[in-house]
C-alpha cells in the first residue's frame, strides 16, 4: 500500500509515464505529495547546483525552475492562473464556471509569469547549498501547505479531482502529509524550517479564506494556488535569511 500510495503521487504530481495494474487510492496517495514535492525540489536544485558554475546564477536559475515546471506540466502553475482569472467572476457561481475554463485571462498569465519570474530572482540570488536547501523545502512545503488545506476547508460544490481528493482524505492522513512536509523540510534547510513553515500557512490561509468565501470551497486549482504561494515564499524567505545565514550542512 505504501508503495501504491507513492506511484500514485508520482502520476498525480508529475508527468513521468507510470503505468500500474490499478488504479492507485486517492486518499492513500496523498500524504506522499510532500514526498514528491521534494524530489522534485531536488532535481531542480541539482539542476541549478550542477549550472551554477558554467552560468550566470540568473541563467542557471531560469533553466533549474523551467526543468521543474516541465517534471510537473506547468500543473500547479495551471491551477494559480485558472485560479487568478476565476476571481473576476462576480458570483461564486460565475467563478465556478470559469475555474472550468481550460482557456487563460490576463489576470492568470499575469499570475503565472509572477510566480515564475519571483522563483527565478529568488534562486538566482542564492548559493549552490542554499538554492538546493532551499528548493527542496519549497517543494516539499508547498505541497504540504496544499495537503493541510485539503483536510481542513470544504470542497466546492461540484465535481472534480481535487474536490474528489479532498472528500477522500482523512484527517489522519493529512496531517501525515503536513508532518511528512516539515520533517522534509527541516533535512533540507535546519532551523529555516520555523520562519520557511510561519510564511506558508499564513499563505495558505489567506488563500483558503478567500477562497472559501469567493467560490464555497477549494478545488483542484484553488490547491494548485495554495501550493505556488507556498513555494513562492519559502524561497522569498530563503533568499532573505541566505543573506545572513549559511545552511546548517553547508557550514
Amino acid at each position: 500500500m505504501p508503495r501504491l500510495g507513492c506511484i500514485g503521487a508520482l502520476q498525480f504530481l508529475t508527468r513521468i509515464p507510470i503505468r500500474v495494474r490499478a488504479a492507485p487510492d486517492l486518499a492513500a496517495s496523498v500524504p506522499w505529495f510532500p514526498v514528491v514535492g521534494a524530489a522534485i525540489g531536488a532535481v531542480v536544485g541539482s539542476v541549478m547546483v550542477g549550472l551554477y558554475q558554467l552560468v550566470p546564477a540568473t541563467v542557471a536559475a531560469s533553466i533549474a525552475v523551467t526543468v521543474g515546471v516541465m517534471l510537473t506540466g506547468a500543473f500547479h502553475e495551471d491551477g494559480l492562473a485558472d485560479t487568478a482569472d476565476a476571481m473576476g467572476g462576480w458570483t461564486p457561481e460565475d467563478r465556478r464556471e470559469i475555474l472550468k475554463d481550460s482557456r487563460h485571462g490576463s489576470y492568470g498569465v499575469a499570475a503565472m509569469v509572477g510566480s515564475i519570474l519571483v522563483r527565478v530572482l529568488c534562486v538566482g540570488s542564492l548559493g549552490p547549498a542554499a538554492a538546493f536547501g532551499g528548493l527542496v523545502a519549497a517543494h516539499a512545503l508547498g505541497r504540504g501547505a496544499a495537503v493541510a488545506v485539503m483536510g481542513v476547508a470544504p470542497p466546492i460544490p461540484t465535481e472534480g479531482l481535487g474536490a474528489d481528493y479532498a472528500r477522500a482524505l482523512s484527517t489522519r492522513r493529512a496531517a501525515i502529509g503536513v508532518i511528512a512536509a516539515l520533517t522534509l523540510g527541516t533535512l533540507a534547510v535546519g532551523w529555516w524550517v520555523v520562519p520557511l513553515a510561519l510564511a506558508v500557512a499564513i499563505g495558505a490561509s489567506i488563500v483558503a479564506m478567500i477562497a472559501s468565501r469567493t467560490f464555497g470551497g477549494v478545488s483542484g486549482d484553488i490547491l494548485g494556488a495554495v501550493e505556488q504561494v507556498g513555494e513562492c515564499l519559502v524561497l522569498i524567505v530563503v533568499s532573505g535569511l541566505a543573506l545572513r545565514h549559511s545552511i546548517w550542512w553547508a557550514r
